[in-house]
């Protein structure tokens, strides 16, 4: 499935359970344990657990502090109805595989199975599928074994790849949240296992976020927004255009307005 050279990619970043044991000094029993209740993010690399030194340094920290709520909802107010979806399919990927988490991985899961934002559009243009990105997730991650039921939380890394996607729609000066901004916060979050696999699929993230910022500047200043006011405008004209025929008589540009303030 993996090529030679993609295989050792990843065994270069990648501890032990005996070194994550060693790190935290407890037994291998106890750190498979932490996998297993979900509190400690694992890989399988030839049928055996690895763990990003990153994911574990993360894991010491939330021992030491109380854990943080998950972010307000509120916060999402401003998502655009495809980048909710985006979250709802990250959720639904990390259930099919049986993870009690969301990670950097499903999310970018999510921004592939979306299929027509701005970020699938991207990702399609650098040639990202989204049966690629499953095998190989599958491949670091494996299936858990029990099965998991909603709602599920966001992973540390995840979260900070929202924040960071409220960063980069305010530094383009949107006023939205929508997949472009989500997968330029996931380039920009770097670490996680999400933007490896991009670099295993040959993904140099660099490229990817400036194609992301040539397909917005085709698409104009509003980027995902304008996409979707100019959809439901179309659609809007052509009911008017509809009625009109069955009227037989044209439609006045009064008209037209009202059927748009509809």
């Amino acid at each position: 499935m993996f090529s030679y050279k993609e295989a050792m990619f990843m065994e270069q970043r990648l501890l032990t359970t005996e070194d994550v044991a060693e790190y935290l000094r407890v037994d291998v029993v106890t750190v498979r344990r932490f996998v297993t209740k979900g509190e400690l993010i694992a890989y399988r690399v030839g049928g055996e657990f690895r763990f990003m030194r990153n994911d574990v340094e993360d894991f010491v920290r939330q021992q030491r502090v109380v854990a943080k709520e998950e972010p307000n909802k509120g916060q999402f107010d401003k998502f655009t109805e495809r980048a909710r979806k985006v979250l709802a399919l990250s959720s639904e990927e990390a259930i099919r595989l049986k993870h009690n988490y969301v990670g950097t991985e499903h999310l970018l899961l999510g921004l592939v199975a979306e299929g027509e934002g701005v970020a699938a559009r991207v990702l399609q243009n650098l040639g990202v599928a989204l049966d690629d990105v499953r095998k190989r997730v599958e491949y670091l991650i494996g299936r858990g074994e029990q099965t998991v039921t909603p709602p599920i939380g966001l992973t540390p890394r995840a979260k900070k790849v929202i924040e960071l996607a409220v960063e980069e729609a305010r530094y383009l000066g949107h006023h939205y949240i929508g997949t472009e901004h989500m997968l330029l916060g996931l380039i920009r979050e770097g670490e996680g296992i999400g933007p490896k696999v991009l670099e295993m699929l040959k993904v140099n993230l660099e490229q990817a976020r400036w194609e992301t910022l040539r397909v917005l500047l085709r698409i104009g200043p509003k980027g995902e927004q304008s996409e979707a006011t100019s959809s439901q405008l179309s659609e809007q004209s052509q009911e008017g255009q509809e009625t009109s025929d069955r009227e037989g008589k044209p439609v006045t540009d009064d008209e037209e307005k009202d059927n748009e303030a509809s």
